[in-house]
């Protein structure tokens, strides 16, 4: 039971990182002027992706020192997702061999 849910949580972390990979894709797009936010369809994933992402980076953004137009805190969020998923991977492992 505890390794399912220890999967599930390493799952639903693997959707997030994907999600910030998404966002910064789509950021990189609009900023070049490949897609336009006056876009409906676009302007909606934007907003959405947003919608998800912003309760996990607001706190890494409040931390981190203002760096101008670099947001580092997507990097910061997917270093902190990996490791976390490492940690998880281990416990799950250690469990695993004890046999609970």
């Amino acid at each position: 039971m505890l390794l399912a849910l220890i999967s599930i949580i390493g799952y639903l972390m693997t959707i997030l990182s994907t999600v910030v990979i998404v966002q910064f894709i789509l950021s990189l797009l609009i900023a070049f002027n490949v897609v336009s936010l006056s876009n409906n369809f676009v302007s909606s994933i934007w907003h959405a992706l947003n919608m998800i992402l912003d309760p996990f980076l607001k706190p890494i953004r409040k931390i981190m020192p203002d760096t101008g137009m670099i947001d580092f805190s997507p990097m910061v969020l997917l270093i902190g997702l990996r490791i976390l998923q490492m940690l998880l991977m281990g416990l799950a492992n250690d469990i695993a061999s004890a046999g609970i």
